[in-house]
C-alpha cells in the first residue's frame, strides 16, 4: 500500500466538498493532475468518467476505486477522497460511498496496482473496515484509520520486526509533515491547480519554486506575509499550504497548491 502512504504524506487525502458523483471524481482527478510526474497528455478526469460510464467502480460497503490507465512508464499514484455524508454512487449494494481511492496506473505498474488493491481490500476486511469510516467526523481521524489499514497490510506481508519499523517510519513522516489543514477549494476554482514550493527566509523574503514561470514571477513580485498563511490570496492566485518543513538556519519550506483566480 505504498501509493496510499505516499498520498497521505503528500497531502492527497481530502474531504470532498460535494456529494455529486461526477464532481467528486473531477475533484480527485484534479489532485492527481497536479502531480508533476504524470503524463502531460493524460486527461485524468475525462478518463475516469469514461470508465465509470462503462463499469461502476464501487466495491460495495461504502467505498469505491475509480482508476485511470496511462501508457508507458511512471509511478503508481492515488488520491483519496472522504465524503462525510456519502455519495450516491450507484453501488450494487445501494450503500452511499464515503471513501473514494482514485488510482493513476501507468502500464508498467499494472501488477503493482492489483497487489495494492488486493492488500487494501484485505486490510478493510481485517478490521471493522468501513464501519469505522462511517463514524468519523474529521479528516485527521480518516488519516489515522487509513494508517491502521496500512499497518494491517504490512503485518500480513512482512516479518514482524520489519513491519513494526515501517509503521514507525510512516507515522513519524506524517507527524513531521503535519500542518494545520488547508481549506477545501470550491469546485469552480479547480480549473488550474499548480503545485509549488515557497521558501521563507528571515526578513520577510521568499523564493518561489514552480514549473509555471508566470506563477513564479507573480508571487515573487507580490508582498507575501512573513509568516505564510495556510490559505491566502496573492497576485491573482489563491495559495493553499499542504505542509511545511523547517530547515536551518531559520528557513521554512512550504509545500503548496496555487489556483489562478
Amino acid at each position: 500500500m505504498k501509493s496510499i502512504l505516499t498520498a497521505l504524506q503528500e497531502g492527497r487525502l481530502i474531504e470532498l466538498p460535494d456529494t455529486d458523483k461526477e464532481k467528486a471524481l473531477r475533484y480527485l482527478a484534479s489532485i492527481i493532475e497536479a502531480v508533476p510526474d504524470i503524463n502531460p497528455g493524460d486527461d485524468v478526469a475525462e478518463s475516469a468518467l469514461a470508465r465509470e460510464r462503462s463499469a461502476n467502480t464501487a466495491i460495495g460497503r461504502g467505498w469505491a476505486c475509480p482508476h485511470v490507465r496511462s501508457s508507458g512508464e511512471g509511478e503508481l499514484l492515488c488520491a483519496v477522497g472522504w465524503s462525510p455524508c456519502g455519495i450516491d454512487y450507484g453501488a450494487t449494494d445501494g450503500e452511499k460511498v464515503r471513501l473514494l481511492v482514485m488510482y493513476y496506473i501507468p502500464d508498467s505498474e499494472k501488477n503493482a496496482y492489483l497487489k495494492e488493491l488486493s492488500s487494501l481490500a484485505r486490510a478493510i476486511q481485517k478490521g471493522q473496515g468501513m464501519d469505522n469510516i462511517k463514524k468519523l467526523t474529521a479528516l485527521p481521524q480518516v488519516r489515522d484509520e487509513l494508517l491502521n489499514w496500512i499497518s494491517a497490510a504490512i503485518d500480513t506481508s512482512l516479518p514482524e520486526s520489519k513491519a513494526r519499523m515501517i509503521k514507525l517510519e510512516a507515522r513519524q513522516a506524517l507527524a513531521e509533515a503535519a500542518a494545520p489543514p488547508a481549506a477545501v477549494l470550491p469546485l469552480k476554482e479547480l480549473a488550474r491547480i499548480i503545485p509549488l514550493y515557497i521558501v521563507s527566509v528571515p526578513g520577510g523574503r521568499h523564493m518561489v519554486l514552480s514549473q509555471d514561470r508566470e506563477l513564479v514571477s507573480a508571487l515573487e513580485k507580490a508582498a507575501l506575509p512573513e509568516g505564510v498563511r495556510n490559505e491566502m490570496d496573492a497576485a491573482g492566485y489563491k495559495v493553499l499550504v499542504r505542509a511545511k518543513t523547517p530547515y536551518q538556519p531559520d528557513r521554512i519550506l512550504y509545500d503548496c497548491l496555487a489556483v489562478k483566480l
